[in-house]
């Protein structure tokens, strides 16, 4: 009985093989050897004891915190992915791609999650139209433009300021090896429909993608629970356009994520964020840039009489260099954030400038392979007026009385990756 199970068995995978034209079983795996180190500084001046009465105070100078570790996906990301394409004829094709990050640093991640990318598609000279969990459009110009790749202590601050920028709601705590993926829209978004153009348009390429937020409506609206972040939270839309011929490639993004919502307040919170990307490659060099604007606002059905909540702006830009050299590539890039509260001047504040970063990353990497590649990156973070932005490892240090102000950050990644 047991071998007849086992042969009915075996003869349905076959029955479900020799209906794909093609299924694929693909990897990254990455390991490096990774240190981070954060300075966080007292600004506050020591007063001595006087006679005029003002405080007495004793600067606390700096504090490091630094971790080093063995991490992954410091070059690509580490993952175990399935994907496949089912040809249907007359130029129809069915396809999916099931694609699970991993831990191969210490195995605590796998298959258990494909929150990487899990969609199922169906294109043919119309273009492509793909459901599931995706990358944004808004994403694919932080990651195709920047020489790291957004990898690793590398990876420029426009996309690290920009993680954070949109994050919304309370995660919950993730659990084993399943990955969180209800805090942010902006690397992939969930629940997505998306469309493709064909790739024949003469290097003219671009999508559309809409996120559902998967919220309870009520009709009559006044039964709508009274609870905050329960009917908008989590949708998404956006697009990205451009131009891919010979050695250039430029392409424009926009994306709109609804992070909160009020019912009954009449309030809506969204991050929208533009942005401009292009490389070129003069065959010596490639050099990189990107041009980004995210801005946090607050929609009001009835505008507060003192004018609600001022928007939050963050802007970013990014210039990069790749240059050849034998078996290798020397990787370098140089970005900037900077986020404004738009408040009103205060002369009597201590510090009404608006907080800021720099970064500079300069990597090698050595091709054994095709698949095989050893790495090295090394980055500072240079961090002014509050803005606390890191390469990576721990929080900067600060005590309760929040005296410590976050100023530099430097890492390293030394590594390997194979891919499969």
């Amino acid at each position: 009985m047991k071998k007849s199970l086992v042969a009915l068995a075996a003869l349905a995978v076959a029955g479900v093989a020799s209906a794909q034209s093609s299924v694929t079983l693909f990897g990254v795996v990455d390991a490096s050897i990774s240190g981070y180190s954060n300075t966080a500084r007292d600004n506050r001046a020591t007063v001595f004891p006087n006679a005029f009465g003002i405080p007495v105070y004793l600067n606390q100078g700096s504090v490091k915190t630094s971790r080093r570790e063995l991490a992954n996906s410091a070059y690509n990301s580490s993952r175990l992915g399935f994907r496949g394409t089912e040809d249907l004829g007359g130029g129809l094709a069915a396809s999916f791609w099931l694609e699970a990050p991993i831990k191969n640093d210490d195995g605590s991640e796998g298959v258990a999650t494909f929150a990487r990318r899990s969609t199922v598609s169906l294109s043919g000279g119309f273009g492509e139209i793909r459901l599931g969990r995706d990358y944004t459009p808004t994403f694919w110009n932080d990651t195709v433009f920047d020489p790291f790749g957004t990898n690793g202590v590398g990876t420029n601050l426009i996309s690290t300021a920009n993680g954070t920028f949109g994050a919304f709601g309370t995660p919950a705590t993730s659990v084993g090896s399943i990955t969180n993926v209800g805090s942010s829209n902006y690397v992939r978004a969930s629940n997505t429909v998306g469309y493709f153009l064909p790739p024949n348009l003469g290097g003219f390429y671009g999508q559309v993608q809409y996120g559902f937020a998967e919220k309870t409506k009520y009709s009559s609206g006044i039964y709508t629970p009274d609870v905050a972040n329960s009917q908008r939270q989590g949708r998404y839309i956006g697009g990205r356009f451009g131009y891919a011929n010979g050695p250039l490639d430029v392409a424009l993004a926009y994306g709109s994520s609804t992070v909160g919502d009020n019912y009954y307040a009449g309030t809506t919170t969204k991050v929208n964020t533009l942005n401009l990307g292009a490389s070129y490659d003069f065959g010596p060099v490639k050099l990189f840039g990107e041009l980004s604007k995210a801005k946090n606002k607050i929609d009001y059905e009835v505008t507060p009489l003192a004018g609600g909540r001022p928007d939050v702006d963050l802007t970013g830009y990014l210039l990069g260099v790749t240059v050849p050299v034998g078996a290798g590539l020397i990787r370098a890039s140089w970005s900037h954030v900077k986020y404004d509260y738009n408040l009103p001047f205060n002369p009597f504040a201590v510090n009404n400038a608006d907080p800021k970063a720099n970064k500079i990353a300069l990597g090698y990497v050595h091709n054994l392979s095709k698949r095989t590649a050893l790495y090295a990156t090394i980055a500072r973070v240079s961090n002014k007026n509050g803005a606390g932005l890191t390469v990576g490892g721990p929080s900067f240090y600060n005590n309760t009385a929040g005296a410590f102000t976050p100023k530099s950050s430097t890492g390293y990644d030394f590594g390997i990756r194979h891919a499969f």
